[in-house]
């Protein structure tokens, strides 16, 4: 089993990012679970999504996930403000929404570390700063866990028209970055 913890702020998608994952998942053949964990938060409060993924067979497990295989991070400011890298397992992806390597990164050596600027892609091919999709294309390159066409079905699923392929678009620019080593 593959767990995925993704942190970002209300009102990112994060949630939106989990259960586009996990359809996409589902998609490729793959048995998926997504669920978020947030209270009463305002707009902006930290955030967290989970997803697992299993090749072999149906997932049972409910608990949250604590120690993760590999963690999408949509908003760089929560470095040191919650504990995002807590339990990740050594060898683990984790993927961050920036252009550069934020001063507060602690060290992680022992992971594999892909700065994308998601935000930027998203200004751009989408007109906001919602970077949700742009990583999972990013995730998508940097593991191999999630096929780009089971990320446009999941895609298509959530969203619908010119917005859907929009989507798609930045997922396609954040997975070329990542391939051709330029994130």
């Amino acid at each position: 089993m593959v767990e995925i913890r993704l942190h970002g702020r209300g009102g990112q998608g994060v949630v939106t990012a989990a259960e586009v994952l996990a359809v996409a998942a589902w998609e490729d053949g793959i048995y998926s679970q997504a669920f978020p964990t947030f209270g009463s938060e305002r707009m902006g409060a930290p955030v967290a999504a989970f997803v697992r993924l299993d090749k072999d067979g149906e997932i049972r497990l409910r608990s949250q996930i604590y120690n993760p295989d590999h963690v999408i991070v949509q908003d760089p400011t929560l470095i040191g403000a919650v504990d995002i890298f807590q339990g990740l397992k050594p060898g683990g992806v984790v993927i961050i929404n920036s252009d550069k390597m934020p001063a507060n990164l602690p060290d992680l050596k022992e992971f594999k570390v892909v700065m994308v600027p998601a935000t930027d892609i998203a200004l751009k091919v989408l007109g906001r700063p919602i970077p949700n999709t742009t990583l999972l294309g990013a995730f998508a390159a940097a593991t191999g866990a999630i096929s780009l066409e089971g990320i446009s079905k999941g895609i298509k699923e959530k969203f619908s028209g010119e917005l859907a392929e929009k989507n798609i678009e930045a997922v396609k620019q954040a997975y070329q970055l990542v391939k051709e080593g330029k994130a």
